[in-house]
This record gives C-alpha cells, sequence and structure tokens, in this order.
C-alpha cells in the first residue's frame, strides 16, 4: 500500500485510497482549476475539503503542504520516479497533470507555450484583478466610502474582458479548436465574476460576446460541471 505518512497533513485529512491523488480544495475559482483538470483527465483522485470558516487553509496540517496557506494544493504518491510529489498553486497543478497525462496542452513546443502564456495571464491578472473587484463590489469593500478602488478594478475587469474578447475572435477555446488549460485556467474565474461576485452589469459582461460564447461552451462541458461543486461544501 502507498505510504503518505510523510506528509503530516494525512494525519488532519486521512487518505482513504493512498494509492490515488490526494486533493485538498474549495469549489472556489482557483479551487475548480484542479478539480475541472482531475475530471477531465479522467486521473483517479481523492478529495479533501479545505474549509475557509475553521480556518483550514491556515492550520499547521494544511500549511506543511502549502506554506502560503491558499487552496488548491495537492499529493500525487505517483509523481516523478515513481515517488510521491506534494505541490501547491493551482497554475503548477494544471501544468503537472497536462504534462503527467499528455491531456489539455499541446505537444509541439509553440502550442505548449501559447497555452502556458495565457495560464500566466489568469494567474497575473484575471485571478487578482477579478478577486479584487469581487471584494470591493460584494464584501467587506462595499461599506468603504471612497469608490475609487472598485472603479480601479473594473476598469482592470473590463480591460482584461476586452484582452480576451479579442483572443476569441473566430475561435472556439484561446488555443483555437484544441480545449487546454488556458480555458481551464479561466472558466471558473469568469463564471464567478458574473454570478458570485454580481458583476455582470456593473463590467457590462453581454458586451463581450466572444467570452460569453466560450463560457458557455465550457460550462457545458460535462468534467467541467463535476469540477465545479468538488469537494463538495460541507
Amino acid at each position: 500500500m502507498t505510504d503518505l505518512s510523510g506528509f503530516p497533513i494525512t494525519a488532519r485529512w486521512p487518505a482513504q485510497h493512498p494509492e490515488r491523488i490526494q486533493l485538498y480544495s474549495l469549489p472556489t475559482p482557483n479551487g475548480v482549476k484542479a478539480s475541472i483538470m482531475l475530471e477531465e483527465t479522467g486521473l483517479a483522485y481523492e478529495p479533501h475539503l479545505v474549509d475557509f470558516g475553521s480556518d483550514d487553509q491556515k492550520s499547521p496540517a494544511f500549511v506543511s503542504l502549502n506554506p502560503n496557506g491558499k487552496i488548491p494544493a495537492m499529493i500525487d504518491p505517483d509523481g516523478p520516479g515513481g515517488k510521491p510529489l506534494g505541490l501547491f498553486e493551482s497554475g503548477a497543478i494544471l501544468l503537472y497533470l497536462a504534462d503527467k497525462t499528455g491531456k489539455f496542452i499541446p505537444a509541439d513546443p509553440a502550442g505548449r507555450w501559447h497555452a502556458i502564456q495565457w495560464v500566466m495571464f489568469q494567474m497575473g491578472g484575471v485571478g487578482p484583478m477579478f478577486g479584487q473587484l469581487g471584494f470591493f463590489n460584494k464584501f467587506a469593500g462595499k461599506a468603504w466610502e471612497d469608490k475609487r478602488p472598485l472603479g480601479r478594478y473594473v476598469d482592470e475587469a473590463k480591460r482584461l474582458l476586452g484582452v480576451m474578447d479579442a483572443a476569441l475572435a473566430g475561435k472556439d477555446w484561446f488555443l483555437g479548436d484544441e480545449y487546454s488549460i488556458a480555458d481551464i485556467s479561466m472558466l471558473g474565474w469568469v463564471r464567478n465574476l458574473i454570478t458570485f461576485y454580481e458583476a455582470r452589469e456593473l463590467v457590462g459582461f453581454d458586451d463581450f460576446k466572444n467570452v460569453g460564447a466560450w463560457l458557455e461552451r465550457g460550462l457545458a462541458r460535462p468534467a467541467v460541471q463535476r469540477g465545479l461543486a468538488i469537494p463538495a461544501r460541507g
């Protein structure tokens, strides 16, 4: 039997199936990148809910795997060389799983880097900017008298959506006909922007026709639908 006892996180979230990938997550826009990718690839995995309400992500057990205290994180019992590998950062997890399976990333070097550049675009732009907009539009920031921060993030969200809309002109996916980690990285964030963050009208989302059509295509995928609800909230 696979021994994961070298990872302290498994004492807090015991593995019922240690031979499977262990996913520690919550269905947030970053968390669902990993669960969607795992569902799309068909890899066997065991999800564990990291409860923000209980500050699980700040616990010593979780921080032992991800010192940054953010989800998702994972352990692959069959990592490089057949040795268990712990990994954090959603973008790194996407790239790792793509390389492990040879799926959802082009085999040719040019196509591979085109996929990676869009993942970096999401990590450096879409995630942070959409997340800040959500804070100032829906959470504690909405009570701030000074509305300049909200305005800044609304403008930046619109700019990013414009970049995405132009890139998707005449295409089904960011790489053209090929669905990839580029799309997986962004689906949860765009969905959250217009649903959970309640910013559809604020950013004029319906003006970005290509992004809207891309989102519908992505959300229609059965693996995406499953991944958006994993791990199930308690």
